[in-house]
């Protein structure tokens, strides 16, 4: 049964985010499910939950439809209803959905869960290394952001509000963003292989900063 579920779930997903920008399409949604299994072998959480937060993380992305942060969780929980979810499950996947992203770490914790480090590793770390640096410039075009300007400083200490309506280039985002995952894990197999990632986006940003004086 679980088996049948996921692929129901895969299909919708693959169907509703057809043409969804580059970043947070459904090879960004396979990447996290792909990532959240792989933790999870470890972490040893309900398999389901993890399934389906990672497949229905971003079915209705906020930035994509006018930060409404309740549309997400509600496509998911009408999905999931129509397939004869049990509510319990349900309801584990909403508050993962609800709680599991980086700008809504700027608010106090309201819910955590084993199942919702597992995923929320799993996306942050599709955030970093190689595949995030082109996420981030992908997102960067798509909003028509400059790639660098040494005269827009990064903000160290941005508030939700901010860091949800950021202008800024595109190598901004590193430094409010992707260099401070790796010290958000939450489990030993996300901070693994977060590190190596992390070391990767370091060398990439010195080779930047190396051609951009046209060295």
């Amino acid at each position: 049964m679980q088996d049948i579920i996921i692929s129901k779930t895969i299909d919708f997903v693959k169907e509703t985010l057809k043409n969804a920008e580059a970043g947070h399409d459904w090879f960004h949604i396979e990447r996290v499910f792909k990532t959240a299994l792989n933790i999870n072998s470890t972490e040893k959480a309900n398999y389901l939950i993890v399934a389906l937060a990672a497949l229905l993380h971003d079915i209705a992305d906020p930035k994509f439809n006018g930060g409404d942060e309740e549309l997400g969780p509600k496509v998911a929980e009408d999905f999931l209803q129509s397939i004869a979810v049990d509510q319990l499950i349900i309801e584990q996947v909403k508050l993962i959905i609800q709680h599991m992203s980086f700008k809504n770490s700027f608010d106090n914790a309201k819910f955590t869960s084993k199942e919702m480090e597992v995923v929320q590793d799993a996306d942050r770390l599709d955030a970093i290394g190689a595949i995030g640096i082109a996420r981030a410039f992908t997102y960067g075009g798509y909003k028509n952001r400059v790639l660098y300007d040494p005269e827009i400083k990064p903000q160290e200490n941005l508030d939700k509000e901010s860091y949800k309506n950021t202008t800024a280039p595109t190598i901004n985002h590193f430094y409010e963003k992707l260099l401070k995952l790796k010290d958000m894990m939450n489990t030993g197999s996300g901070r693994v292989i977060a590190a190596e990632r992390h070391q990767f986006m370091l060398q990439y940003l010195d080779q930047f900063y190396h051609e951009w004086e046209g060295k």
